[in-house]
């Protein structure tokens, strides 16, 4: 397949360039910083330096793809967009290119509480995971209004650790035996495996070591 992985320098989008390149797609790598990242040097692998939130670079770069990789991420305390001004671009240039899948990071506060509420809604979810749990919530919503083809992974406390393949999963609510953290390398694992599967499509997905 043909990728286009953004966020594609942080702890798991530089786990999901190495895991795509293993596995044979071709892969873009979109980011600020991807020529000061060591990648494996391949031919199957294009660094395209560009900015998330300019229209024409990122359209320039979903174009022609079979799919969008989303590792983007931002600062903890609200005052970042990048996560929901990020994804809202993402999706409007998929649109516009006629590209329709795409799995995305969110977070643990995204999955349901209840059959009413998600978790960050709740009042003892942890405060000083509210203002980052209500962007992921934001591009949740964003990504459920597109028509794409979306997966919204939402993983507890991510480990920069390789891949195991050992990991559990579950649609929409937390994993049953949640460790509350998960490998980096497990989680770009996991959303590769699922552009083979579509296990998960118009889904989020809790998942943990």
């Amino acid at each position: 397949m043909k990728l286009i992985i953004f966020g594609a320098t942080g702890l798991v989008g530089k786990q999901l360039v190495q895991q795509a390149l293993f596995n044979k797609h071709h892969v873009k790598a979109f980011g600020r910083n991807v020529y000061t990242t060591d990648y494996l040097e391949t031919e199957n692998l294009q660094l395209l330096q560009g900015a998330l939130f300019d229209e024409v670079e990122v359209y320039n770069a979903i174009k022609g793809c079979d799919a969008v990789l989303s590792a983007i991420g931002g600062s903890m305390d609200g005052t970042d967009k990048t996560r929901t001004l990020g994804m809202k671009n993402i999706i409007k240039q998929m649109q516009k290119a006629g590209v329709k899948r795409i799995i995305g990071i969110g977070g643990l506060g995204v999955l349901n509480a209840d059959e009413n509420s998600l978790l960050v809604d709740k009042d003892d979810y942890p405060p000083e995971y509210k203002a980052v749990g209500f962007e992921h919530k934001k591009a949740f919503e964003l990504l459920n209004e597109s028509g794409l083809d979306w997966t919204f992974v939402c993983p507890p406390n991510i480990i920069n650790q390789g891949p195991t393949g050992s990991y559990v999963t579950n649609a929409n609510y937390p994993p049953e035996q949640n460790k509350y953290k998960i490998n980096a390398g497990d989680l770009a694992m996991f959303m590769l495996n699922e552009l083979g599967k579509n296990e998960y499509v118009k889904q989020r997905v809790g998942i943990s070591n």
